[in-house]
């Protein structure tokens, strides 16, 4: 994970506030269990990008829930299961018509979180072979525990 920029940072304060004044105050056994459920939350979502930029197809797919719900370029895609994701999933041939090579997360900010399931605003940005910035976007990533594993069970973004 990156460090969040000035904005990310902004946001997190904002939320950190609303969550004080909004919220009674939790023991101390229920916040321990949101610590650790948002430090899960984020090592799937670090599992993820590493999984997709290794175009390991199977090892991303594992990092997800099923049913799986995308909510991408005015659609809205359900995935009821692993094989039904494979199923075309190419990254070297996305990579190769794209021309995209890598990404990163530039900013994940834990918004909501309980002790199974967390709700992370993302920033991610696409790069190509030569390390040139291609574009960047702005998503929203539902991961919860479910089964005793935690996987992504909803992402919508504004990338295409």
């Amino acid at each position: 994970m990156t460090v969040p920029s000035r904005c990310g940072r902004l946001l997190q304060a904002a939320c950190l506030i609303l969550t004080l004044v909004a919220w009674p105050p939790a023991s101390a056994a229920a916040a321990d269990d949101v610590a650790a459920a948002r430090e899960a939350a984020l090592a799937v979502m670090d599992a993820f990008l590493a999984a997709f930029n290794a175009r390991d197809e199977s090892a991303w797919a594992d990092t997800l829930h099923y049913p799986h719900v995308r909510i991408a370029s005015g659609t809205v895609t359900v995935f009821p299961d692993k094989e039904a994701f494979l199923d075309n999933r190419d990254l070297n041939a996305f990579a190769e018509q794209t021309g995209w090579d890598y990404s990163t997360w530039d900013d994940l900010i834990v918004v909501h979180a309980s002790p199974d399931k967390v709700h992370i605003a993302v920033r991610f940005t696409r790069y190509d072979r030569q390390g040139a910035e291609m574009a960047s976007y702005d998503s929203f990533y539902v991961v919860e525990r479910i089964d005793g594993r935690w996987g992504v069970r909803a992402r919508s973004s504004f990338a295409p």
